[in-house]
Order: structure tokens, then C-alpha cells, then sequence
């Protein structure tokens, strides 16, 4: 069957907006223009796919099968193009990357500098956000992939998943304030000291309410950042105690800074590598992808 893509575009823009002013908003044409093009593709399908009325647009069972499936093909084909408008305006290959700032500093800093020496003339595009935003923009095809946090709600089956490391997050704080050396503390005991950790927008923030909530201990912190080099460096003067990956205090234990123990064990996390392996991979991606996956 002959059908334009155009009519399976503006079909799309109806269907997700179930509105045809507002589809007509989206696609720069008049309303008409909208309506009319759904009357064609009804026509040429032989069916209807939505229900009109003064209030509103529904889909009718027939329109809600043919958009589970025009929804998918559309959203590929736009991402194809976004990519390829990211290359011409790179002036050409580039490496699309998302990561905390806590990831990129201490984790993929090693790998950049291995790939740029490789692929000295490939672009390479940084994206920072928390793990739930890196997410987000490999959904929305922004990123070639992203190293995240583990768990995270943000990711989904739609999304190739592989675990580069696991790591483990730890209570620190300065002994000249906060002296439990030699001591186990209760996640009740913990509550009701100053908690320096990373704002509710962060997986690492949900994690701990879990853990907190798991042992029906409610945790309100004392100071909420988006840096954990911030609060190292806050707990470090006594301002708290600092709930960070191990990663970001190795080397910077002594002194001014200890671990604290807890009597009740946190679960181990990971980092991890997720990318949209329905669309094509180009070398300078698959091979930074590569480097991280074989060296781990």
C-alpha cells in the first residue's frame, strides 16, 4: 500500500497529542491541512482511526494499534536525523558521551585521554547530569551513551545495559568532630547526626532514603549539594558526615577524614554502560565503548 510519510506523520502528531490544533502547532500547517490529511489516511486504510467530538480527539482501537506502531518508527527515524545533524554541525565525527561530574572526574577521565590520542580529530561532547538525567538524554537520542549509576529508575529495557564496576558508598567525617573510630553505627544512630549528602534529584540520594526507609528509619540530612567533592570537602571541616561513592576519598583518607562503620551493611552499586543498540554505532563510539567494557 502507497501511503506518503507524511500522512503517518501528522496521524502521529494527532495521536499523541489527540488534539488536531495542537498537532497542526507542531507541524507548522493549518488545522484544515491536519484534518484533511487524517481523512486521506482513513480513506486509503479504510478505517477509522479516531473519534471526533466538540470536547475532544480519541483513538479508536484500530487507531491505537496502528500508533503502537508508526510511534516507534517515527521516534527512530528522528533520531536518525538528529545524528546526523549533530555530525555536519561538529564538522564532522563526534562522541556523544553523558556522566555525573563525580563519574567524569574520577572514573572516564583515563579513557578520554586514550581515546583523544587515538581519534585526535573526532569531537568529544560531555554532557554532565545526575544519572536520572543521563538517562533522559539517551532516551531522547542526545548522547551516543552514558556511564551512570546503578540502580536506577531512569533506565530501561529499551536502553543495551552492561556493568563496568561495582562500588561500594561509605559514611565519612573528620575524627576531631565525629569520633566513632572503632565504633559500629545504627542507621538510627545516623539520623541524628548531620547527614551531608546529594540533592533528592540524584540516584545516590534515593538509594540511601531506601536503605534508611528499609530499616524503618526516616533520614532528613543536614545539607543537600549536587557535588560530592563539596561535601568530602564540608565533612572535612566538621561540618557532617559525608555519604559519597569510596571512589571520590581514595587517597584523601587520613587526617582529616575517616570512615565510618555501620552496623548495617550497604548493598554494593554499579557503573554502568547504557546505549540504544537499535541504532548504527559509529567506530569512534564502538571503540570508547570497547575500552571501557575490556578494561573491566
Amino acid at each position: 500500500m502507497d501511503i506518503n510519510y507524511e500522512l503517518y506523520k501528522v496521524f502521529y502528531h494527532v495521536a499523541k497529542t489527540l488534539s488536531f490544533s495542537e498537532a497542526a502547532s507542531v507541524l507548522f500547517i493549518s488545522q484544515s491541512a491536519v484534518s484533511q490529511s487524517v481523512k486521506v489516511l482513513e480513506r486509503r486504510l479504510g478505517q477509522t482511526l479516531f473519534v471526533r467530538s466538540t470536547k475532544r480527539v480519541t483513538l479508536t482501537k484500530e487507531g491505537e494499534m496502528l500508533f503502537k506502531h508508526i510511534e516507534p518508527a517515527i521516534n527512530l527515524i528522528s533520531k536518525g536525523e538528529n545524528q546526523l545533524v549533530n555530525a555536519r554541525s561538529s564538522g564532522g565525527m563526534q562522541l556523544r558521551i553523558a556522566a555525573s561530574d563525580t563519574i567524569c572526574r574520577y572514573y572516564l577521565v583515563p579513557y578520554l585521554n586514550q581515546f583523544h590520542k587515538t581519534f585526535p580529530e573526532v569531537h568529544i561532547k560531555v554532557m554532565n547530569g545526575t544519572s536520572l538525567n543521563c538517562a533522559e538524554l539517551l532516551s531522547e537520542n542526545a548522547v551516543d551513551f552514558i556511564v551512570a549509576n546503578s540502580p536506577n529508575p531512569a533506565l530501561n529495557n529499551s536502553m543495551q545495559i552492561e556493568t563496568l564496576r561495582e562500588f561500594s558508598d561509605v559514611f565519612v567525617a573528620n575524627p576531631a568532630y565525629f569520633n566513632y573510630n572503632g565504633e559500629e553505627l545504627s542507621f538510627e544512630q545516623l539520623s541524628s547526626l548531620p547527614i551531608l549528602m546529594l540533592d533528592k534529584h540524584s540516584t545516590t540520594s534515593e538509594y540511601l532514603h531506601e536503605q534508611f526507609l528499609s530499616h524503618s528509619v526516616e533520614l532528613a540530612p543536614a545539607i543537600e549539594l549536587s557535588s560530592n567533592d563539596l561535601l568530602i570537602d564540608l565533612a572535612a571541616i566538621g561540618l557532617g558526615i559525608a555519604f559519597v561513592p569510596d571512589f571520590c576519598v581514595e587517597g584523601k583518607i587520613g587526617e582529616n577524614l575517616y570512615k565510618i562503620q555501620t552496623k548495617d551493611r550497604l548493598p554494593k552499586r554499579k557503573l554502568v554502560l547504557a546505549y540504544d543498540s537499535t541504532l548504527p554505532i559509529s567506530e569512534p563510539t564502538d571503540y570508547f565503548m570497547k575500552l571501557l567494557l575490556k578494561k573491566n
